[in-house]
């Protein structure tokens, strides 16, 4: 077994920006395990994808927002390492898991709130904390923010709070665990036409144009657009980038 082989975990990899960031890690060597909450034939889809890159890959079901599962899918993951790696640890962890709410502060529910926080956020936090001692030295943790963290798009007050909590606490990650070599960073998107929110960006045209009229490149993005982004991040030679906010947005509401 090749102990310098990087695995990475995608969270909700079966769709959007995950599935396309777990394709392109696997492109640039790295082996991918996937999670997902209900989508398993996707996520399988992915899999295969990523064994025809000629990496090694697995799927996971997980609910990122009940961190009572949590235990479980260490559990359950240490056996797959155990299995196919033949390893305890793993390198690379991309928090993606995640889903938008669309209303106003005056109109976000109390229901409303707490779920995309426990997403968003509380399973962000919990998840990588549970996972932290099994990431390797020198690891590399991704977590993905917005673009509605730097400019405001009326609608997305909560989710983009949440965002903006992932953000500092990235930077807190990165100085708490720099000592081990584990770099840490986030990336933010700006608007990309995928099934999030709806597919309201990817399914307007009205929308798409106007959206994309406020990009300094003419277009709303695509998941291709991001994905190469993230697995950028999680090689060497960005190495030296650590606590850092990366937006990839095409140069939006500049």
């Amino acid at each position: 077994m090749n102990s310098n082989q990087k695995i990475a975990i995608v969270t909700g990899g079966s769709r959007g920006l995950g599935r396309n960031s777990a394709i392109e890690l696997s492109r640039k060597g790295i082996d991918v395990i996937v999670t997902y909450l209900t989508r398993k034939e996707d996520a399988e889809e992915v899999v295969k994808i990523i064994e025809g890159n000629g990496q090694k890959a697995a799927a996971l079901q997980l609910d990122t927002g009940d961190v009572s599962m949590f235990e479980d899918f260490v559990f359950r993951l240490s056996n797959v390492l155990k299995e196919k790696w033949n390893r305890e640890q793993f390198d690379i962890l991309v928090n993606n898991a995640g889903y938008g709410v669309h209303a106003s502060v005056a109109d976000t529910t109390e229901e409303q709130f707490d779920s995309i926080m426990n997403v968003q956020f509380k399973g962000v936090f919990f998840l990588t904390q549970k996972l932290i001692t099994r990431i390797a030295d020198n690891g590399r943790i991704v977590n993905i923010s917005t673009g509605l963290t730097r400019f405001v798009i009326e609608g997305f007050g909560a989710y983009a709070a949440m965002k903006g909590a992932i953000e500092i606490l990235t930077k807190y990650m990165a100085k708490e665990w720099g000592s081990r070599g584990i770099r840490v960073n986030v990336v933010a998107p700006g608007a990309i036409a995928t099934d999030f929110g709806g597919g309201a960006v990817r399914d307007n045209r009205e929308m798409r144009d106007f959206i994309g009229s406020q990009i300094a490149l003419g277009r709303v993005g695509e998941s291709e657009d991001i994905g190469g982004v993230v697995a950028s991040l999680c090689t060497d030679e960005m190495g030296w980038v650590n606590g850092t906010r990366l937006e990839a947005s095409g140069g939006q509401l500049l």
